[in-house]
């Protein structure tokens, strides 16, 4: 019987994507830059001279810890992509691997973290473009930057493809021009160059503040390396679902540790880490040191670059994630309509209106709403993670007996990588409940999952009609 179900399931998501009228737009350029445009963000550029200032040279450590997980949830989800490219990516597998309560709070958390990036990023898009035009209102160039970027992605699906692939070409033009330049500098071969390798070991050390430092600096880092996921939710409107995604993923892999642990190590390697002022613009202040003329000039325009392509995401991949709900009953069924254009209008809309809301709470309310949704989202980025990596564990024993042939891409030494990663992740999560700045957000995140479960409860107790998962085991049952 349960074999049964499990084939009538799979037909009825042929079906679905048979039927689906989402444009198939996104060719393999598009989506090898949307995989590593998604895990270059402003983050990197701005947010990690935090972790470096409070870590020392161990931050390289912290970068290293979050980069290996993120990797391996990567090569995850990229096996489960290439085998069922599907419209919401992991929000399907979760429902498929572990029943629908598991789908509805990753579908959902999900969305809830990137309609937060899209009021983020519009805000900080705007303090950014103030460096310019300072006499400008911020909360002008904040509604510009919505307007415009609701417009690209009401178009087509192809107008994303074109704008994040031309914004991650710069993000990683940029990163590839700073290794270079850095790696000069540190071998000395860049004029004027001092410092060498001294910087590892000065001012206190490698690991000047202790053990803990670094854990908190791995737990801060999980939220900059998010995005990269994106390329497997994008699947689903590519021309060539399998080889797309099986490539992109393999770009991330091989290129974001270099990218985030390389650049990071170098930014170490020619700044002292315990200057807070230097630390809180690394790398403009890494470009000065090697006596860039205009950098930090250059260096706003990337991170601005940074920002936009962060919003652009935020609004397609939230409009994708609410329209795979709907199609599941897991929101209201108006999310699943389409227009001519082959683009779900409602569903970035939505995306768009509580974005506006959220900026609005950002100038009215900065230290009480504003502050919720921000402490928040990060927590629930790690949640999300943890159940991708439950999923495949399940999945993949499915596949291997059911369609093995499916099976192109494999996750690296399964159970055990896999078993490894989540091990990593919950210690992470424990791990903020004994960091006194990381206690917030994680309480914050653990707010937002039991609210969740709060609406789920309803539809548990009254026993809506939902599409049946491909399971019959209840959710949370995996060992």
């Amino acid at each position: 019987m349960q074999q049964q179900n499990e084939q009538q399931q799979n037909e009825q998501q042929e079906n679905e994507q048979q039927e689906s009228e989402l444009q198939r737009g996104l060719r393999r350029r598009h989506m090898s830059m949307i995989a590593l445009g998604g895990v270059i963000g402003a983050g990197l550029f701005v947010g990690s001279g935090v972790v470096m200032n409070s870590t020392g040279p161990a931050a390289i450590i912290s970068f290293m810890i979050t980069g290996v997980l993120v990797v391996l949830v990567m090569r995850m989800l990229g096996e489960m992509a290439v085998a069922a490219p599907a419209v919401g990516g992991f929000y399907e597998y979760s429902r498929m691997a572990m029943g629908n309560m598991a789908g509805f709070l990753t579908g959902w958390m999900y969305w809830y973290f990137w309609v937060i990036v899209v009021a983020l990023e519009a805000v900080a898009g705007a303090k950014l473009m103030q460096y310019w035009l300072p006499d400008v209102p911020s909360w002008v160039f904040t509604l510009l930057l919505l307007v415009i970027f609701t417009l690209t992605n009401l178009l087509s699906v192809r107008n994303y493809g074109e704008f994040e692939f031309w914004f991650a070409s710069i993000k990683v033009a940029a990163i590839v021009v700073f290794l270079f330049l850095g790696a000069l500098y540190v071998l000395g071969l860049w004029p004027e160059a001092s410092s060498g390798f001294s910087n590892l070991t000065a001012n206190g050390g490698f690991m000047p503040n202790g053990i803990g430092p670094v854990l908190a600096g791995a737990v801060a880092a999980t939220g900059f390396y998010f995005g990269a996921e994106i390329v497997t939710i994008a699947a689903a409107e590519s021309d060539e679902p399998e080889r797309a995604v099986a490539k992109a993923t393999n770009s991330v892999i091989t290129r974001v540790l270099i990218f985030y642990v390389g650049s990071v190590a170098l930014v170490l390697l020619i700044l002292p880490w315990n200057d807070a002022e230097l630390m809180a613009t690394p790398y403009v202040s890494a470009l000065d040191t090697l006596g860039i003329p205009g950098a930090s000039q250059l260096m706003n325009a990337v991170v601005l670059t940074a920002v936009l392509s962060a919003l652009n995401s935020g609004l397609y991949v939230s409009s994708r994630m609410l329209m795979a709900l709907a199609r599941k009953g897991d929101a209201p069924q108006g999310f699943t309509r389409l227009a001519g254009n082959g683009v779900p209008v409602r569903a970035i809309l939505l995306g768009t209106l509580f974005g506006y809301v959220a900026v609005v709470m950002s100038y009215v309310s900065p230290e009480t709403v504003f502050a919720f949704l921000v402490q928040s989202y990060g927590t629930v980025a790690i949640f999300v993670y943890i159940l991708i990596a439950f999923s495949q564990l399940r999945l993949r024993r499915r596949l291997e007996r059911d369609n093995p042939e499916r099976l192109t891409m494999k996750m690296w030494a399964y159970p055990y990588l896999t078993y490894l990663t989540i091990l990593g992740m919950l210690v992470i999560v424990s791990a903020m409940a004994f960091i006194p700045e990381q206690q917030g957000p994680l309480l914050f995140g653990v707010v937002s999952l039991a609210v969740l479960l709060l609406i789920y409860l309803p539809r548990l107790l009254w026993g809506r009609k939902v599409a049946e998962s491909t399971t019959t085991m209840p959710a949370g049952s995996i060992r």
